[in-house]
């Protein structure tokens, strides 16, 4: 019985011992020594090399060219001149101005400003006591304009008892006298020898010289000058159809 107590002490012992020998071994660990890592190696950055710019290209300065200097030949020499006989001259007749009234119908102009020709009247052929007329009155009011038939010169201004205050006028080839009679006045300006062209005023109507005051009009007559270009000498035509041809 003690043999058995002492034994079952023993192995009551050893597993103690056994454990406490596990226990101590297991939860004893020897202490570790840290060992700091080694510090990472830390490279310094390389310098790159600055980029090469490279140098602007200057342009070649180019020297201008001229062109080359044309030669000029030396002028040849002037030709002599020898003097020769002048050309014969040539003399050059200018064409007759053409006659107007008569010789060219329709190129007379009703001697009354405002007068159509179809208004005119022919009293050329009427009687006026032992005469014939040889004139044709166009009658318009007192102060109308008076205008020359065609281009000419006044060669007078002649104030008669039967025409009162008058103007005769000779065409350019003073082939042709124009007679406007019972006028009022002259238009300013008008004189002997003054050039007139065909539509200018050259007096106004009136009832002068033995017209009747109630009835003012312009005497007109046309005559065919003769050789020695009278003013008052002449021989008469009718201006009737020269006044009223068509144009």
């Amino acid at each position: 019985m003690k043999a058995l107590t002492l034994f079952a002490l023993g192995a009551v012992f050893g597993v103690v011992a056994t454990g406490f020998y596990v226990v101590t071994r297991t939860t004893y660990t020897e202490p570790q020594v840290m060992v700091p890592a080694p510090a990472a190696k830390v490279e310094a950055p390389v310098a790159q090399p600055a980029p090469v710019v490279p140098a602007p290209v200057r342009a070649p300065v180019l020297e201008p060219t001229l062109p080359p200097v044309a030669t000029v030949p030396p002028p040849a020499p002037a030709p002599e001149i020898v003097a020769s006989a002048a050309p014969p001259r040539i003399v050059v007749t200018a064409p007759p101005v053409e006659a107007g009234g008569p010789s060219n119908p329709g190129s007379l102009v009703v001697p009354v400003a405002g007068i159509m020709p179809h208004q005119l009247i022919d009293n050329y052929n009427q009687r006026r006591g032992k005469e014939l007329h040889e004139a044709i009155d166009i009658m318009a009011p007192r102060g109308t304009p008076v205008v020359a038939v065609e281009d000419g010169t006044i060669v007078k201004l002649f104030t008669s008892k039967p025409g009162g205050l008058t103007i005769y006028q000779f065409d350019p080839t003073e082939t042709y006298s124009y007679y406007y009679a019972h006028l009022e006045r002259y238009a300013q300006g008008i004189a002997e020898k003054r050039k007139v062209k065909k539509g200018e005023v050259i007096g106004y109507v009136g009832s002068t010289g033995n017209a009747n005051p109630d009835a003012p009009h312009l005497h007109f007559q046309i005559f065919v000058l003769d050789s020695d270009k009278r003013w008052w000498q002449g021989k008469a035509i009718n201006p009737y159809p020269i006044l009223t041809a068509r144009r």
